[in-house]
């Protein structure tokens, strides 16, 4: 995609501060890192998110997802992998691609989506709704 940030990456246009790279994957540094190590993980062929990618290379991001993080796992205390899927999650770039946010024991950040723990008294229809 000629206008997509991170397919200028992946051809080499635009530069990178690379962390993994194969095939089918890359894995760089966040510009704009929330933390030391924020690493970006993303197909080199272009799909918008979750909803398009295939299954043959949604596996190999996700191989390369663990590998970085058990790599990680060695030098911080922990990680968080993120991930959002159009406008309304919040999906900025419109490249799938996983965020891998390592995590040290007092690092102060707090990634977790919600303070506020919803009503559970509808949980049979919502598990109705969307069960496959």
């Amino acid at each position: 995609m000629d206008d997509c940030i991170f397919c200028k990456i992946i051809s080499g246009d635009v530069p990178c501060y690379k962390i993994y790279e194969d095939e089918y994957v890359l894995a760089f540094l966040d510009i704009n890192p929330v933390v030391n190590g924020h690493t970006l993980v993303i197909p080199k062929k272009h799909f918008v998110n979750i909803f398009d990618v295939d299954n043959f290379y949604l596996e190999k991001v996700t191989a390369a997802i663990k590998k970085i993080s058990v790599h990680y796992n060695q030098k911080f205390d922990g990680i968080n992998i993120l991930n959002a899927n159009d406008k309304s999650a919040q999906q900025s770039v419109f490249h799938l691609h996983f965020h891998i946010i390592p995590r040290t024991i007092d690092d102060g950040k707090d990634f977790w989506p919600y303070k506020e723990v919803l009503d559970k008294t509808d949980l049979k229809t919502m598990a109705e709704r969307l069960k496959l």
